[in-house]
């Protein structure tokens, strides 16, 4: 099982993310980094770690993990 991790420092606000994910997963957390930024999160029930944000992200935000526990 894979699972999407944020680095949320990185975020700039860009919402491509938001845009591109088929799962509609990803949200805008209504809450801001270190930059300014509004940061987004990822709904995990929705999110079925596709890579679609990882791939799209200009900024590194994403990163898919797999999840050895299952």
């Amino acid at each position: 099982m894979e699972k999407v991790v944020l680095h949320t420092q990185r975020c700039k606000g860009c919402y491509l993310c938001i845009r591109e994910c088929p799962k509609q997963a990803v949200k805008k957390a209504g809450v801001s980094n270190k930059k300014g930024y509004e940061v987004i999160q990822v709904d995990e029930s929705l999110c079925v770690a596709c890579g679609t944000c990882y791939v799209v992200c200009p900024d590194y935000v994403f990163e898919i993990r797999r999840d050895d526990r299952t």
